[in-house]
C-alpha cells in the first residue's frame, strides 16, 4: 500500500489551492502574502486613503470644490457691494493686524496705509494660494500663512487688531476662535468683523435652521444660524459699533442672511469664562 504521508512540496500545493477557494490559510505555505503589506494597507485606509496621504497640518480644512466655487462667486459679489463693506470694515485700522480666515485675499486691497503689517491666516490650500497672489498686489505688507482660527501661529499680545470677515460662520468652535483672537491681541486691541448671522425674524430663522442641516456640508462648514454678535460679546469684547443690514448680491449669498458689520474692543482683563463649543 502506498504511503499516505505527503511530502512538504505537495502540502504547499494543497494549501495554495485551499487559499484560492477561501479555505482557512495554512501557516506552512511558503507563498503566504507578506503581513507587512497588509498592515500598510490598513493604515492607509484608516488615514483616509489617498486623501490622507496628501493631508497637511490643516488637511482637515481641505474643501477643494467649495474653494474653487467660492473663488469664482466672490469676485462677482465684490462688484455688487461687498467690496464697499470690506473697505468700511477696515477703515481706520493701524499697526499690526491678524486676519483670521483670509480666504482668497479680497480684503488685502482695502487695508489703509496706516497698517504696517498683515498676518493673513488661511487653512484651505487652494484659497491660501490665491491669497498669496493677492498679497503680491497689496499696497501694505501682507504675509499669508497656514493656520487655523483655534490655533493662530502668533505670540500672545502681538497684534494691534484682528479681522474676521465671513469666517466665524465656518469655524468649528466660535468661542475657541474668539479666545485665540483675544490671546494674540494687545490690551485694548480691536476686532473688526463682517459676518452673516441668524435672523431676528422667527419665520426666516426657521428657514435658516432647515437650510443649515445641509449647508455646512456643501459650503466648507459654513453655518447660517449663528448668533455671532452674542458670541463676540460673550468672548469679553465690548462692541463699539455695529451695523445690521440685509444684503444678497446673488442667490448663493448664504440664503440672503442678515449681516453685521462693526468693531469691538478687547476688555483689558478677561472676566467671562470660556464658552463651551458651539453646537451650530
Amino acid at each position: 500500500m502506498a504511503s499516505r504521508t505527503c511530502d512538504p512540496a505537495r502540502r504547499a500545493v494543497r494549501t495554495d489551492v485551499h487559499r484560492c477557494h477561501g479555505v482557512r490559510r495554512h501557516r506552512s505555505s511558503s507563498r503566504r502574502r507578506p503581513k507587512a503589506r497588509r498592515r500598510r494597507s490598513n493604515r492607509w485606509w484608516r488615514s483616509g486613503g489617498a486623501a490622507g496621504e496628501r493631508r497637511t497640518v490643516s488637511g482637515q480644512h481641505r474643501h477643494p470644490i467649495f474653494a474653487r466655487l467660492y473663488a469664482r462667486l466672490s469676485g462677482a459679489a465684490e462688484a455688487k457691494g461687498v467690496a464697499e463693506h470690506r473697505a468700511e470694515m477696515l477703515s481706520g485700522l493701524e499697526g499690526r493686524v491678524v486676519e483670521v480666515g483670509a480666504g482668497n485675499g479680497l480684503n488685502f486691497a482695502h487695508y489703509p496705509s496706516t497698517v504696517t503689517e498683515v498676518i493673513a491666516v488661511e487653512p484651505e490650500p487652494h484659497l491660501r494660494k490665491l491669497a498669496r497672489l493677492a498679497a503680491d498686489e497689496a499696497t501694505v505688507d501682507v504675509t499669508v500663512v497656514d493656520g487655523t482660527a483655534d490655533s493662530l501661529p502668533l505670540e500672545d499680545g502681538s497684534c494691534d487688531a484682528a479681522v474676521c470677515s465671513l469666517v466665524l460662520c465656518s469655524v468649528t468652535d466660535q468661542a475657541g476662535a474668539l479666545a485665540e483672537v483675544r490671546r494674540v491681541l494687545r490690551p485694548g486691541g480691536e476686532l473688526r468683523f463682517y459676518e452673516h448671522v441668524l435672523a431676528d425674524s422667527r419665520r426666516f430663522a426657521m428657514v435658516q435652521r432647515a437650510v443649515d442641516l445641509v449647508h455646512p456640508h456643501v459650503a466648507g462648514g459654513c453655518h447660517v444660524t449663528r448668533d455671532t454678535e452674542r458670541a463676540i460679546a460673550a468672548a469679553d469684547f465690548e462692541i463699539t459699533s455695529i451695523r445690521r443690514f440685509r444684503f444678497a448680491p446673488d442667490l448663493l449669498s448664504t440664503q440672503a442672511a442678515p449681516k453685521i458689520l462693526g468693531a469691538a474692543r478687547l476688555v483689558r482683563e478677561s472676566t467671562v469664562p470660556a464658552m463651551p463649543p458651539s453646537d451650530g
